[in-house]
């Protein structure tokens, strides 16, 4: 487990398993009775104790095996609150789609209504993890944790403000309304600063784990750098015709097409 082509192995599949175990899970309970998404998340409750617990259990456990453990604690609470997001649980105040006349200001505002309990509860979970890990001698978690955070963040502005791929067929129905705040775009001013600071924050990482003087050092360093690679890639994915989707659409039961054109990205 101190190989650092292992840890960066581990890191690929959980995004891949977790993203794709998510997109499955909303997908279902879309099949599912009213209910479906509310069960959903009450009972992925654990996975979130489990985290919390992780993340506590860790901060002065600076071994190999804490660092893994930290690493999927914060991946643990990050995933529990997106099930809780894309199961329209904790979204937002606004659940109307956006209509097309709206302007680019009104588009903004009513795009963050749809999501605005989802951001504060990932800004007060950052901030309790970064309290928690103040001193401490592991700090994965918190790293973890912002990456997925900043990423998830710079991804959402790319939506808005407009990119040429976006794969509406993978939100679920309590989320269908947030397609018609996305655009359509061939570029936009926010896409080569993400990117740019994306591949920064890898080489630093990079950098970090060539310096390590332990081997948990080593593997931590090198989990961030596969995960801020990751989203590097995810970015990418939203800019270049590759067939991204067939990762996780194999996974997935079929779901009927939507009508309502009202839903679509703008163009």
């Amino acid at each position: 487990m101190t190989n650092p082509w292992i840890a960066s192995l581990i890191a690929m599949f959980i995004w891949w398993f977790s993203t794709g175990a998510i997109l499955w899970r909303v997908k279902r309970a879309d099949q599912g009775g009213p209910t479906a998404h509310l069960w959903s998340v009450v009972l992925g409750l654990p996975l979130l104790v489990l985290g919390v617990w992780g993340v506590a259990a860790t901060l002065d456990d600076h071994s190999v095996t804490g660092t893994y453990m930290a690493f999927l604690a914060a991946l643990a609470i990050w995933g529990w609150i997106e099930l809780a997001f894309l199961s329209g649980i904790i979204t937002g105040p606004n659940t109307a789609p956006c209509p097309p006349y709206a302007t680019e200001w009104s588009r903004f505002w009513r795009a963050t209504g749809t999501i605005a309990w989802h951001e504060v509860l990932l800004i007060a979970s950052l901030i309790l993890i970064a309290n928690a890990s103040q001193g401490a001698d592991n700090t994965t978690a918190l790293w973890t944790f912002a990456i997925l955070f900043f990423a998830r963040l710079s991804a959402k502005l790319n939506l808005f403000f407009g990119v040429p791929r976006i794969h509406t067929e993978f939100l679920p129905t309590p989320l269908s309304h947030l397609a018609s705040h996305f655009r359509f775009a061939r570029m936009n001013w926010v896409f080569p600063l993400s990117v740019t600071a994306l591949t920064f924050a890898a080489a630093c990482w990079m950098e970090r784990a060539y310096s390590a003087t332990s081997d948990a050092h080593l593997i931590g360093h090198v989990l961030l750098a596969a995960l801020t690679l990751l989203a590097l890639l995810e970015h990418w994915f939203m800019v270049l015709p590759l067939p991204d989707e067939k990762l996780w659409r194999w996974m997935l039961p079929a779901a009927p097409a939507p009508t309502d054109t009202t839903l679509l990205p703008r163009k």
